[in-house]
């Protein structure tokens, strides 16, 4: 399975270099097709090529193809070259068989692997994606299956203020306390680290160090996704609406170090700033919070975060006086005390409704103008699962 990765990942970059030298000479862009042509010449020059299927190349080509044009539909960045023990992964669209009965899948040229099966395989299987994580392998199923559009149980809304201090603060005044799963175990890992870095690179001992910490990394993961898990469940089954802020992580936590010429300010806490707001998980939060709502009937609804906690939710005075510490928030207007994330979540909730009914912008920097309605239709869906196995 590792020279399998090894190939699809050799194939993808091969086909990334080849584009980006054709883009510098002047050529168009080669397709799918054009590109796949060339895998006969490739196997004749590098035979382990010959090894995995061939639909693994294939995938690996599909894979640059739509890596690309993400890229120029401007829904991703340029795409990069995969590193080694990054990721490692390959997909098999057909030729595979799933014996439930006896918890075993059949891969084609690996044979029957036996698997852990993590729950029920609902719907007809369309792909295998065999994926390494943490020193262990994968199988992740994807089916599909017609499902009718589910209608809530649930009928209320809640808006969502998430934070540092508190992870997410609700409209209602409840807040969800932060893991900090990676705070943690950060002494532990610095200590496997700094043993790693002691030994000589790609010896016996280094890789013996490496795993160590990778065994660190992937229980601070696992910790943080079960976390997530358990939480957006809760929420996403409680409330019909949810109101979240449209956040910019990657902005949010760019460092501040600058450059020789101009050294930024405050670097050392920004640093830290950033890594307490990538230990959060708020991406993956919304991730799972939107899906999740998907399934249970209910809507996500993200919209701009600018003034959430300098607006008063009585009076609508916006002012930075307001909130006059992390936590505090003091109306120099009205005069309305509360809790500023509370604040927060209550006009993230306000402004959730204003989107929902007339459309507002969640692009924009100020609160904008109801533009339009927006109307909701339930039918019957198409829908696609993934479902997981550890083999």
């Amino acid at each position: 399975m590792c020279r399998f990765a090894g190939a699809r990942r050799f194939v993808y970059n091969r086909a990334l270099d080849i584009q980006k030298a054709n883009h510098e000479s002047g050529g168009k862009y080669i397709g799918y097709v054009d590109m796949a042509n060339r895998l006969p010449e490739w196997k004749k020059e590098k035979e382990w090529l010959k090894e995995p299927p061939s639909q693994i190349l294939q995938q690996a080509l599909k894979d640059a193809d739509r890596a690309y044009k993400n890229f120029f539909e401007k829904r991703a960045g340029f795409p990069c070259r995969k590193k080694k023990g990054r990721g490692d992964s390959f997909r098999f669209p057909q030729g595979f068989e799933i014996d439930q009965a006896n918890s075993r899948i059949k891969l084609p040229k690996l044979g029957w692997v036996r698997y852990h099966n993590s729950r029920g395989i609902l719907g007809m299987a369309k792909n295998i994606t065999v994926s390494q994580s943490g020193g262990k392998w994968f199988a992740s199923i994807q089916t599909e299956h017609s499902v009718l559009q589910p209608v809530p149980t649930a009928t209320s809304a809640i808006g969502i203020d998430v934070g540092v201090v508190r992870f997410a603060t609700m409209s209602d005044g409840t807040h969800i306390e932060p893991l900090d799963s990676f705070k943690k175990h950060e002494r532990r890992l610095k200590k496997y680290q700094r043993r790693m870095c002691r030994k000589v690179k790609f010896s016996k001992n280094w890789h013996k160090a490496r795993r160590k910490v990778q065994k660190i990394h992937t229980r601070i993961s696992n910790a943080r996704k079960d976390f997530l898990h358990k939480e957006t469940t809760k929420i996403s089954k409680n409330h019909a609406m949810v109101a979240i802020e449209d956040l910019q992580v990657r902005n949010m936590s760019k460092s501040s170090a600058g450059t020789t010429e101009a050294p930024g300010k405050n670097v050392a806490q920004k640093s830290g700033l950033n890594k307490a707001i990538l230990d959060q998980g708020w991406f993956e939060f919304r991730r799972q919070l939107e899906y999740k709502l998907n399934w249970n009937g209910g809507i996500l609804i993200p919209v701009p975060a600018h003034y959430t906690s300098q607006t008063c939710p009585v009076c609508g005075h916006v002012a930075k006086e307001n909130r006059q510490t992390q936590a505090k928030f003091v109306c120099v207007d009205c005069g309305h005390e509360e809790n500023a994330d509370v604040v927060g979540a209550k006009n993230i909730l306000a402004r959730g409704y204003r989107v929902a009914a007339c459309g507002e912008d969640v692009r924009r920097a100020k609160v904008a103008r109801p533009k339009r309605a927006a109307s909701v239709k339930q039918e019957p869906t198409e829908v696609t699962r993934r479902e997981e196995a550890h083999v």
